[in-house]
């Protein structure tokens, strides 16, 4: 009897101790958690509403590029996650799962075997969007398959994709497994012409990818790529700086460990270049600094690679040579022929413009 008394007297004051405590919290005390329980409500939120345009846009690529592509989102796995706080079950070390967009031309260039370009998107934290619809339509148009890995960190798929970023890093094997899925299971890949294409965050991951794996790229591009960490960090600020040393990225500030933020910058890693590569930078970049694309040149020179570049100035900042206008035309023009070089496409000879329809000229 005394047992079954103790236990009544426990869990009445188990039942009553949030009560107390609710009354014993001051109210900075109620302010703080109301706070954090409405920043915790907007970043979910937030990811709720990226998954659900990632959805919209997906329906829009059909629409932009369907007449002339076969197009396929196909999920693959990556590498594993670069940082593992709490691995499942069956242990650390899972391969990380990832979609990634196939587009195929419908033109079947008399049944001849096509060239490959890979094409990673930019952004700390983005994803690939129908902002590349014209882009695209332009590299079909010439013959090229088109692989686009939405690579660890992207957006458009919740928290778990988000978090398990890894700038500079793994991110890299995300966009060689893309590529060598396509390579195996594409019957109209030319396994030999394989290219790499990106801007921005998606030109530092071509350039870590030429430096890394040689052998499974013939060329690459570069353009406004993001080039030294180091370097942005200072010129971007707190702000940007938070994005790296959250607890589940990089972790650590420059000043805490600038060897990892050393590792993840092309520039500090140039030695390695052995294959041909275009880069581009722009004087008006308001994103990427022409600082530092033009470390990253004289990175370059001063190790002897044999490379091409040019430092424009332009209209149109971080995006000049993405916008429908004479002036970006005429430096794809410039990108699509020194990736001809290498990569032998069906047809060289497309129009760049836009149609009435908002599509690309072919």
């Amino acid at each position: 009897m005394r047992l079954f008394r103790l236990s009544i007297i426990v869990a009445a004051i188990a039942a009553l101790l949030p009560v107390v405590w609710a009354q014993a919290q001051t109210p900075a005390q109620e302010a703080a958690e109301g706070a954090e329980r409405l920043l915790r409500a907007h970043d979910n939120l937030r990811h709720r509403l990226d998954i659900l345009e990632k959805l919209i846009d997906d329906v829009l690529w059909y629409d932009r590029v369907g007449d002339v592509a076969v197009v396929d989102k196909v999920r693959i796995y990556g590498p594993p996650l670069a940082n593992e706080p709490d691995p499942p079950p069956s242990g650390p070390g899972n391969p990380f799962k990832f979609y990634t967009y196939v587009f195929t031309p419908r033109d079947d260039f008399g049944g001849q075997k096509l060239p490959l370009l890979v094409l990673p998107h930019g952004g700390v934290h983005s994803d690939f969007t129908t902002y590349y619809a014209h882009i695209v339509r332009e590299l079909l148009a010439q013959g090229y398959i088109v692989v686009a890995p939405d690579y660890r960190g992207s957006t458009g798929y919740g928290r778990g994709i988000y978090q398990s970023i890894d700038y500079g890093g793994v991110e890299v094997g995300d966009v060689l497994s893309a590529r060598d899925w396509v390579v195996a299971n594409h019957p109209r890949v030319d396994a030999g012409r394989v290219g790499i294409i990106g801007w921005s965050h998606g030109g530092l991951i071509a350039l870590h990818s030429l430096f890394d794996h040689p052998d499974k790229y013939a060329v690459g591009f570069a353009g406004v790529p993001v080039s030294d960490l180091v370097q942005r960090m200072g010129y971007l600020g707190p702000n940007y700086q938070a994005m790296y040393d959250v607890d589940y990225h990089i972790g650590e500030t420059p000043a805490e460990n600038l060897e990892e933020y050393k590792r993840r910058s092309p520039v500090w890693n140039v030695e390695k270049l052995t294959r041909p590569v275009r880069i581009h930078g722009n004087v008006s970049d308001e994103d990427v600094n022409v600082i530092e694309v033009e470390h990253l040149i004289q990175a370059l020179k001063a190790e002897g690679k044999d490379f091409e570049y040019e430092i424009y100035d332009l209209p149109g900042g971080h995006s000049f040579d993405r916008l429908d206008g004479p002036e970006a035309w005429d430096v794809r023009r410039v990108i699509y022929d020194y990736l001809a070089r290498y990569l032998n496409p069906p047809r060289t000879d497309i129009g760049l413009g836009v149609q009435s329809n908002g599509r690309a000229a072919p």
